[in-house]
């Protein structure tokens, strides 16, 4: 299989090599995996995106990068952190978006690596935050971030990933939760109905059920067999451009449930976590549909909560932009353990 290198973002004019080599970072998601080498602070390099269906493993994947003629003369890779789409608790890791599983004591065996961390993708996004520029973020409605205030992450992918960052003495503490699996709740009549007919597939309806790209495919079923419209089984790349182009008055209804039901889960984690210093959406989905998702109704059902309309209205939502955020989320991680007092991301 050929793997390409993608560019990468520019280096950081002051950075310095790390006196212990280049360090692995890698953003392992359900459907592909990235890797990159971090040679310095701030300088994240030789990025490539390997499909994980292409792979029976993640150490075959994470060889196939390590082998890459692009890599030869980098050096010895003593450290190394992964973010993965999934819980990660103890050393076995089997993830729920994909069938790899392995010891994170053998992988790390296996590659030769001093260090092997493995978090959760999201807690490595949630660290990314405070680190994403002017340009890596797009406001959507109103409000503005309080500073020192929590911060809360969603985004839709293959899953939806939940997470957040708490304010912890000079930094961050960043929360592992799998919040994509609460139970989806339905805030209107055609939100019910699409609830229904998910029923009538599962026992139990998460908000990951519909707020993903297998989501949006069963929502678009739904909404087909609600209406008495044909179904013609399209998959979410299909939905989501017809939707983007006019030419299907069904995707562009699917899209907009999808925005709405968005904004309902992203308000009820502003709540939970008292986030006044803004909600980040993330994830592969929403950045694609760019002004789509601006204009639908994201923002006013996620300020839609009653009472707390107004507390609401004061708290940020932020697109996403950058085009690999979880690196600098990972880098962060990586760095605190290596330091000689480590502390919060």
């Amino acid at each position: 299989m050929t793997v390409q290198l993608q560019a990468a973002p520019p280096p950081s004019a002051t950075s310095i090599a790390h006196a212990d080599g280049p360090r692995l970072l890698a953003d392992i998601g359900g459907t592909n995996a990235r890797f990159a080498l971090e040679t310095g602070a701030g300088s994240i390099e030789r990025i490539a995106v390997l499909p994980c269906g292409g792979y029976s493993t993640l150490a075959a994947a994470l060889r196939a990068y390590l082998q890459l003629p692009e890599l030869a003369g980098a050096g010895q890779i003593r450290h190394a952190a992964i973010a993965i789409a999934n819980p990660v608790d103890g050393d076995l890791v089997r993830m729920t978006n994909h069938h790899w599983e392995f010891s994170i004591a053998g992988l790390q065996q296996e590659c030769g690596f001093d260090t092997l961390l493995v978090v959760n993708d999201f807690s490595a996004l949630a660290c990314a935050l405070p680190h994403l520029g002017a340009q890596q973020k797009r406001q959507v409605g109103g409000g503005a971030a309080r500073a020192h205030a929590a911060l809360g992450l969603l985004g839709a992918g293959t899953g939806l990933g939940v997470s957040g960052l708490i304010p912890a003495g000079d930094g961050w503490s960043a929360l592992r939760s799998e919040g994509g699996h609460v139970t989806f709740s339905p805030a209107s009549d055609a939100e019910l109905a699409i609830l229904r007919f998910a029923w009538t597939e599962f026992d139990h309806v998460s908000a990951e059920r519909l707020l993903s790209g297998v989501g949006i495919e069963l929502i678009y079923r739904a909404l087909a067999h609600h209406g008495g419209r044909p179904d013609e089984r399209l998959g979410v790349a299909e939905i989501v451009r017809r939707a983007l182009a006019g030419e299907c008055a069904l995707c562009d209804q699917v899209i907009e449930a999808f925005c709405g039901m968005l904004g309902t889960v992203a308000g009820n984690l502003a709540i939970t976590l008292g986030a006044q210093g803004g909600i980040y959406i993330g994830g592969g989905i929403v950045p694609r549909l760019g002004e789509r998702f601006a204009r639908s109704s994201f923002r006013a059902r996620f300020e839609q909560k009653g009472r707390f309309v107004n507390y609401l209205a004061q708290v940020p939502t932020f697109v996403i932009t950058a085009e690999y955020p979880a690196f600098l989320g990972v880098s962060a991680i990586l760095a605190d353990k290596l330091a000689t007092t480590p502390g919060a991301c």
